[in-house]
């Protein structure tokens, strides 16, 4: 039994700081965990805090507690914290003093104080005190007939702004607690419906119906629970503050109507005798309502005074009654065991009961032959009748659907003589009836909740969790009061008075529209359909832009994309353009191009309404992060006139964000009334600014200003005049880029920080940003509380997220496979909610941590956000970018400006020092300076400046094999093991080859690249040192060939050959010489199918081969050096000469490491007379012997001839370049070294507009001209 020890029997033993030995607290005869202490203040209270220590003198103390309160020691309430039934953390010696403020302050008269674990030493113990203040408020009971009406001072009533507050108490469903309403269709109404609350509101609607001003809102659950519920309705305008128990629901009423237009009075606990008709049908209240306030009215105290009409009431009394019913609570390992008739041939037994489980058993009891179970089986209630006399004869009837609500239900089941009934919810029509073959005889003994005697006649259930109460046996109310003195029955683990039934879905933790259900100890969300995905449908299934998309790997399409991520704004499609450099979002409307404008409107005004597949909020998220934006516009006339340029007022117009007005059309800008062809000074007609001002061609453009866009109403103004004609083009919103994803910072110091105003805690908190590092250790974030606290940190190849829920750390960590120090990006994604916390790197490598049963849901913190060192912790060094919290990007950039130690960008060394990293070698950020990746070049060396060469004697080859196609793309690359990309075959239309070589011997192979077809692309050196190129990409009889006929390469001098082909071009360069051009026949292919090896110096393959390049070229094979040898992305020598890089590569014959002599001469090696190469159309010849040059008059006549011609070509390109520049000039185009974006203007209105899309900053607000 529980020891009921009331407190004013103890009071005097259990205050705090008493130091007797013989009054030193409260400790009952027995410690086990059926103790409590009562408290009974004598009053109701409002208690807000409760203190507690050890007994005196002793080692009694109790560690873990309990609270539960009553305002008339019957159906008591567990104190509830963050929707738990919650555990307070007492005391750990006997005269420590531990604390604790409520959340929620309890109003009850008694409070009982639950010990739930204690001293090992000792015994339960507790010295204790209760803070608070007195409570007093006007109660006034509702017996289902009464109904308060408060006229109001004049007949009708015009309100902007209401605060109505009220609690109420009671045991039913369903019932009117607040009803208003006005002839016009105004009302307010709040009343329960199956015991959740529900405000509907509607500020008017109008005649045709079209503004539809009704809104309802529910809130709330289990509110028949006969305990106090605290109600405050608080309205300005159409924005509505909606308070249940402390729990707010913030909307906005439908329509366009402020006021509440009420008539005469509003009634409280029913609807007035004068409501309408189509109002009836609906119960009034029954319990209690105290504190009824009305825009400042006392309501409760008018009753009191009667100054307010109560003349429905039969019996108004100013007191609460008490319920007849006593709940009963089950936990899993709860029964209760009951007395009834033993030997009757009727069975007879009745409950009410309360769950959210599928199945549990309800009673169970045993007769003379055999025995019956009732219980819940996937939310219907069965019941199994077994009679053993019969050969084991079962009887099964159900009843009832989808029981498991949480709603109060009742089973009656009655079995005499030869039948059985089962009646669900008082429902006779439903009765379910069953023949019995033989005559019942009960045993006398009846079990609910749970069964847990060892017999052969077990049940199979699982045991009950909920509540009952009104339980019947034999028609007779069993007194549970008797059975909490142990007078009659026993019981384990149940608590008599109590129904401690959470509604774990309300307020409902599933997020973005995801669908809750639940058992008794949990709930679950559904997330399908809302493109959200977690244990609450908190974290978005979808990347943040087309930015993020692309840098996936993905390519140009169509995507979802959810910009805040787990934000309020809903994912929504857009259409990603990517393209090597740029990546743009494209929002596309519904209107078609080239729509012809007709129907105007009584003022001659056509309207065209663009619509987008996505909401105004959805639009702002793209172009607010986008670097910029763009939409074309086009206006085709005849006869119908645009802006009326240059001093009229505009016939048309559009209208963008914001519903603001613009009069600039397409390639002009705010402020300037132009066209595009008024800008650049084009237009047919010079006299206006719109080529359609003359009536004349067509306007088009593309509106940049991103803060106006998109187009959302195009009003055209002239179309009436006879033969007028308009026809309207507005194109896609698109927008480039998005620099929330690269909104980056460098810390440079172990010592540097950013630091931000503490994020707002809520029930989940999610945590995503990029890193790329060279260090091992850092702190990436920090956020500290009174008790809550947030920590992110590199450690290593670990990535570890802690933080404090109450008084309990839970520390995740996720291992890279893979060094996190390598200067890559890596991103990491961290999430804590009510159910789980997930820990995720790089989208793969994850941690999950179900939640602690009982803890802050809401982090609170008291400090700043920092981001980098914290506390004397070494701070991260490094790049960080794209930080989100809770859906809200950080400005790391703006504050890292202002912030000593930290740089924004991620730049860094190489904005300043990239350019150091040469021949296409990749610039590293490293935190204290910057590297060079030589991987994907030729070059070797700290700045890809070092060449990579080889020399090869006779019979020496190279061989480099691309890997077995795997897909469509051209030069995919494959990870291998070492982490080297290799790349594999491929079918190319563009590719580039790079090498240089010096050579004394001919014939020989240079480079010979095969295929899997008969396709090859071939550089040789003939017999004569010459320098030949063959293409064979099919469709020809001979290979393509490219005869380099004026020069012998093989002079022992190093040369550079550069060789690219895209499609039928192929463009060849030599040394310094300038860039030869080729074109391949119409006939040959363009494709280069299925690239196989790269050969250097020599030929070794199988398969056909141009016999050719076998008989005249490979034999004995290149005897020089080869360097710098590259094609696209692939350096064949590097690769053979670095022996730690694991690529498909091999080597024949000797091959020696060189750097092949020297450079390229950037000269030409011979004089000009001798070069095949000179061109020498002059007429002039140049002799070749210096000494001759200089000597005798011929040379002399020579030296002057030679400086007259020179003077000659002198005077004629200067003349041909003042000719260029005046032509230049007449079309309109600067070659100055202005200011960016006036070289390409012809008016300051274009240089404005070139040089900065934004460019209404730099215009004079007073200069702008505004048509409305």
């Amino acid at each position: 039994m529980w020891e009921n020890n009331n407190i004013q029997a103890v009071m005097a033993y259990s205050n705090l700081n008493i130091q007797s030995i013989s009054a030193g607290g409260w400790s009952p005869l027995d410690t086990d965990r059926y103790q409590w202490l009562q408290v009974d203040l004598g009053s109701r209270k409002q208690v807000v805090s409760i203190v507690t220590q050890g007994r005196y003198s002793s080692s009694d103390w109790t560690s873990k507690y309990r609270l539960l309160y009553s305002d008339t020691q019957k159906n008591w309430r567990p104190y509830l914290q963050d929707g738990n039934i919650w555990t307070f953390e007492g005391n750990v010696n006997s005269e420590g003093v531990v604390r604790h403020e409520l959340q929620h302050a309890i109003l009850a008269r008694y409070i009982r104080f639950i010990p739930l674990d204690w001293s090992r030493e000792g015994r339960i113990g507790v010295r204790l005190e209760l803070y608070g203040c007195s409570y007093w408020a006007d109660v006034i009971s509702f017996d289902g007939q009464g109904v308060i009406s408060y006229r109001f001072r004049s007949k009708k009533m015009k309100i902007v702004k209401d605060v109505i507050s009220l609690k109420f108490r009671t045991t039913a469903r369903d019932g009117v607690l607040l009803h208003g309403e006005g002839q016009q269709g105004d009302y307010i109404s709040l009343e329960l419906r199956r015991a959740r609350l529900q405000l509907s509101i509607n500020l008017g609607s109008n005649q045709y119906g079209s503004i539809q001003g009704h809104t309802s809102v529910i809130s709330g659950s289990l509110l028949d629970d006969d305990h106090w519920h605290s109600v405050v309705i608080e309205r300005y305008r159409r924005n509505v503050n909606f308070t249940l128990d402390h729990h707010t629901q913030q909307f906005r009423t439908n329509g366009e109507f402020d006021h509440l237009d009420l008539d005469y009075e509003i009634s409280f606990g029913g609807l007035p005798v004068s409501a309408k008709p189509s109002s009836g049908g609906r119960e009034n209240f029954v319990g209690c309502m105290e504190g009824i306030t009305y825009n400042g009215d006392n309501i409760t105290n008018l009753v009191r005074r009667k100054k307010v009409d109560t003349s429905s009431f039969r019996n108004l009394t100013f007191s609460c009654t008490e319920s007849n019913s006593s709940p009963v609570f089950f936990n899993s390992t709860s029964f209760l065991r009951l007395p009834g008739q033993s030997d009757s041939d009727t069975l007879s037994v009745s409950l009410s009961f309360r769950t959210w489980n599928p199945n549990g058993l309800l009673m169970f009891t045993a007769l003379a032959d055999g025995w019956v179970e009732v219980g819940l089986t996937e939310g219907k209630v069965t019941v199994y009748m077994n009679v053993t006399q019969r050969k084991n004869t079962r009887i099964d009837i159900s009843s009832g659907s989808g029981l498991n609500d949480g709603q109060w239900h009742s089973v009656h089941l009655n079995a005499l003589e030869n039948y059985a009934m089962l009646t669900v919810d008082g429902d006779e029509a439903s009765t379910v009836r069953t023949a019995i073959p033989i005559q019942i005889q009960t045993g006398g003994t009846y079990y609910f909740g749970g069964y847990f005697m060892h017999t052969n006649t077990r049940s199979s259930q699982r045991s009950f969790q909920g509540c009952m109460q009104m339980i019947h046996i034999d028609d007779h109310l069993v007194d549970l009061r008797a059975v909490e003195q142990g007078h009659i029955g026993t019981f384990e683990n149940v608590s008599l008075d109590m129904c401690a039934i959470i509604d774990r879905c309300v307020p409902n933790h599933c997020e973005h529209t995801g669908r809750c259900s639940q058992t008794w100890d949990t709930f679950s969300c559904n997330c399908s359909g809302t493109g959200y995905t977690g244990a609450t449908c908190h974290t978005s299934m979808y990347q943040q832009s087309c930015e993020e998309y692309k840098h996936q790997g993905k390519n140009s399409g169509s995507y979802w994309i959810d910009p805040d991520g787990s934000g309020s704004i809903a994912p929504f499609r857009v259409n990603c353009d990517m393209t090597e450099d740029n990546v743009w979002t494209t929002l596309k409307n519904n209107l078609s191009p080239q729509t012809s404008v007709t129907s105007a409107d009584q003022e001659g005004k056509a309207v065209l309404q663009i619509t987008y597949n996505v909401t105004d909020e959805q639009v702002l998220s793209v172009t607010g992060s986008a670097e910029s934006c763009e939409q074309y516009v086009a206006y085709a006339c005849r006869m119908s006139r645009l802006l009326n340029t240059p001093d009229g007022v505009p016939f048309t117009w559009w209208v963008g964000r914001a519903n603001e007005r613009h009069s600039y059309w397409g390639g002009s800008g705010p402020g300037i009334q132009k066209c595009s062809c008024g800008i650049e000074h084009n237009c047919t007609d010079p006299k206006h600014y719109c080529n359609c001002d003359a009536d004349l061609k067509e306007d088009a453009g593309l509106l940049v200003y991103k803060d106006h866009l998109p187009v959302r109403q195009v009003v055209v103004g002239d179309t009436s005049r006879a033969g007028s004609e308009a026809k309207v083009t507005i194109g896609p919103l698109k927008c480039l880029g998005d620099r929330n994803y690269w909104n980056a910072a460098s810390f440079t110091s172990p010592a540097s920080y950013l630091h931000f105003p503490s994020f707002r805690g809520e029930t989940s908190t999610d945590i995503s940003f990029y890193f790329k590092t060279s260090s091992t250790h850092g702190v990436f974030l920090e956020n500290l509380g009174t008790t809550d606290f947030l920590h992110i940190e590199l450690r290593g190849s670990v990535i570890l997220f802690s933080f404090d829920v109450g008084s309990e750390r839970v520390e995740l960590s996720v291992r890279s496979p893979v060094p996190l120090n390598n200067d890559q990006w890596h991103r990491v994604e961290a999430e804590k909610n009510i159910k789980e916390a997930v820990l995720q790197l790089n989208g793969q490598y994850r941690e999950f941590r179900p939640s602690p049963p009982q803890g802050h849901t809401r982090l609170e913190f008291y400090s700043e956000l920092y981001v980098g060192a914290s506390s004397g912790q070494r701070g991260f060094l490094g790049c960080m970018r794209a930080l989100k919290i809770n859906g809200a990007t950080f400005d790391l950039e703006e504050r890292a400006k202002v912030t000593p130690g930290v740089n924004p960008g991620c730049q860094g060394h190489c904005s300043s020092y990239g350019m150091h990293c040469r021949n296409g070698g990749k610039c590293v950020e490293q935190y204290n300076g910057y590297s060079c990746d030589c991987s994907l070049t030729a070059y070797d060396g700290p700045y890809c400046t070092d060449d990579v060469g080889g020399y090869f004697e006779t019979g020496t080859l190279v061989r480099y094999d691309f890997l077995p196609e795997v897909g469509p793309f051209a030069l995919r690359e494959v990870n291998s093991l070492s982490g080297v990309s290799v790349p594999s075959e491929a079918n190319l239309t563009q590719e580039e080859l790079v090498f240089s070589f010096s050579t004394s011997s001919t014939p020989s192979i240079l480079v010979y690249i095969s295929s899997r077809t008969q396709d090859y692309l071939a550089v040789v050196l003939r017999h004569n040192g010459t320098l030949q190129v063959r293409y064979s990409l099919g469709g020809l009889i001979e290979p393509y060939t490219i005869d380099v006929d004026h020069r012998n390469m093989a002079n022992g001098q190093p040369h550079s050959v550069n060789i690219t082909r895209n499609l039928r071009e192929i463009r060849l360069q030599l040394d310094h010489y300038p860039v030869s051009t080729y074109t391949l026949p119409e006939t040959s292919d363009t494709q280069f199918n299925l690239v196989k090896s790269i050969f250097l110096g020599k030929v070794f393959e199988t398969g056909q081969i141009d016999p050719i390049i076998i008989e005249r070229y490979n034999t004995p094979g290149f005897v020089g050096c080869l360097s710098r040898v590259q094609f696209n992305s692939v350096a064949p020598l590097k690769a053979a000469l670095r022996s730690g890089l694991s690529t498909p590569v091999s080597t024949h014959g000797i091959l020696v490491p060189s750097n092949c002599g020297a450079s390229p001469l950037t000269i030409s090696p011979m004089a000009s007379a001798s070069d095949p190469w000179h061109i020498e159309a002059a007429g002039a010849v140049f002799p070749f012997n210096e000494d001759k040059a200089s000597d005798g008059g011929v040379d002399r006549n020579s030296a002057i001839i030679g400086g007259i011609i020179s003077m000659v070509i002198f005077t004629v390109l200067c003349i041909m370049v003042f000719v260029i520049r005046h032509m230049f000039r007449h079309k309109g185009s600067y070659h100055t070294n202005e200011a960016k974006g006036a070289e390409s203007a012809d008016c300051a209105d274009a240089a404005i507009i070139v040089n900065d899309p934004a460019f209404t900053e730099t215009i004079d607000e007073s200069k702008k001209e505004w048509f409305i």
